[in-house]
């Protein structure tokens, strides 16, 4: 047996909304609710979803950026960036929030979903995981190279379930001292937190100049470690 992977609808309240469904080999198992970069569902968050499948869960990408552009497919230097950083300076969060509530309920609702669920989102959708922690109904979380989260650390109070965050430790995006700030606001809380020393922003992403096989595979193996309990 092997992935099952196709676009399916969200939710009928919302037209249009749709997200990349991937079923495991078995065909069952635990939810993982994927957040995709800035660069849509595009191939690689498609790859990285059929990847996670074939752990063993059943992987959802929501199509963040389904209000503004649907399926919206990018690359990650010229033109594309360009565009892509113009769609997540359009996204609206009084929408983002309630998309992504709909997105974990369909989650949860999938027949092949055995109920327990987390998030995993990178970048853009790393701070994305951490919103949606905060709003509940997560049994865990997963940032990697999440920006901005720094920036929202009055949530933190709000956040139960374990969380795990990976960082880069050349990111200029996100400086070490931001890095420090989300430690120590997650401090007595049931989290991880990883600095990958030389690794740079976008490190698991294997379309990237910036990917660091290393570092993406030491956190691909802790990711699979923590979420393990969910099964």
């Amino acid at each position: 047996m092997t992935v099952t992977a196709q676009w399916i609808d969200l939710d009928p309240a919302r037209p249009g909304y749709q997200g990349y469904l991937a079923l495991p080999p078995a065909g069952r198992g635990p939810g993982l609710l994927l957040l995709q970069e800035i660069f849509g569902v595009n191939a690689h968050i498609r790859a990285v979803a059929q990847q996670y499948a074939l752990d063993g869960f059943v992987v959802l990408a929501p199509d963040v950026f389904w209000r503004q552009s649907p399926r919206v497919d990018l690359g990650y230097v010229g033109a594309d960036r360009e565009r892509a950083l113009a769609l997540m300076q359009s996204l609206q969060p009084a929408e983002a929030g309630p998309d992504l509530a709909a997105a974990l309920a369909a989650l949860k609702a999938r027949p092949e979903c055995s109920g327990r669920s987390a998030a995993l989102g990178y970048c853009m959708g790393g701070r994305l995981a951490w919103t949606l922690a905060a709003q509940g109904g997560l049994d865990a979380a997963v940032t990697y190279y999440g920006g901005g989260i720094q920036n929202q650390l009055a949530l933190a109070p709000a956040i139960t379930c374990p969380m795990q965050f990976h960082y880069a430790g050349e990111d200029p995006h996100i400086p070490l001292d931001a890095v420090e700030s989300v430690r120590v606001a997650m401090t007595h809380k049931p989290a991880e937190l990883f600095v990958y020393e030389g690794a740079q922003h976008g490190f698991n992403c294997w379309a990237r100049a910036s990917h660091g096989p290393a570092a993406a595979a030491l956190a691909h193996g802790r990711t699979l470690q923590f979420l393990s309990a969910l099964f």
